[in-house]
């Protein structure tokens, strides 16, 4: 079975999802001990234009986005971070330093070549959420990339290999031609889809699902629990 998520690193709905698919998924490989998964992450920029780095303080950017005051873009915040505490995330969204997330998404690429897609994925969602790092700043990708067993030299030659950057591409078109519009979304063998971070017992029952299904890919949507490029939901 291939399951593939298309996420970006700076959505705090797919931080949450994978928290909430990685419990679904235990339970199902505890089912089914035969079958073998594979996870492939799939690469989506919620905003591709970014700068590498920002400078103003999220909640300002986000205040200015989407049209809306601080004091709701603070409240919105809270209620996404009282989410993530309950799958025992700890988000500290005042220090979060955004940025254009293209050479994170390469790094993962890499690294999922050799296996480590996972790790880097889960290293650069807690750098950026809890650990207030600057998610655009190629030296510490570079860093949190060795980290994960990575060596420095391939890290840096896939910032600017043209490989990696044709593998995002075609994650962000193939995307486009699925109807993905909103992240996290879970393709389980390109038959069967579902949208968002949804609990661990709704993933678990598309899993099972899916292990009968023969039909083209249908999609189930939690617009409660996605991001856009138009911002991120709240409610849970």
């Amino acid at each position: 079975m291939l399951i593939e998520i298309w996420s970006d690193v700076v959505c705090p709905w797919c931080y949450i999802g994978k928290r909430r698919f990685e419990r679904a998924l235990s339970d199902f490989q505890n089912a089914h001990p035969e079958l073998d998964v594979e996870i492939a992450w799939r690469s989506f920029e919620l905003d591709p234009n970014a700068p590498q780095q920002r400078t103003e303080p999220m909640v300002e950017h986000l205040a200015k986005k989407y049209g809306m005051s601080v004091a709701r873009a603070r409240e919105i915040q809270a209620q996404v971070s009282d989410a993530a505490g309950e799958e025992g995330l700890s988000f500290d969204l005042d220090a979060a330093k955004s940025g254009n997330t293209f050479n994170a998404h390469r790094l993962i690429h890499l690294a999922q070549n050799k296996g480590l897609g996972d790790a880097m994925k889960e290293r650069f969602l807690e750098a950026y959420f809890t650990e207030g790092k600057p998610i655009g700043d190629p030296d510490m990708l570079i860093a949190l990339a060795e980290e994960v067993g990575l060596s420095r030299g391939e890290a840096e030659r896939a910032l600017h290999d043209e490989a990696t950057s044709r593998a995002v591409r075609d994650d962000e078109a193939l995307a486009s031609e699925l109807g993905i519009r909103g992240v996290p979304f879970f393709v389980i063998d390109r038959r069967v889809g579902i949208s968002g971070a949804q609990p661990p017992a709704t993933f678990l029952q598309v899993l099972e699902d899916a292990l009968g299904q023969s039909a083209p890919l249908a999609s189930s949507t939690d617009d409660d629990a996605t991001c856009t490029d138009e911002g991120c939901a709240v409610d849970s």
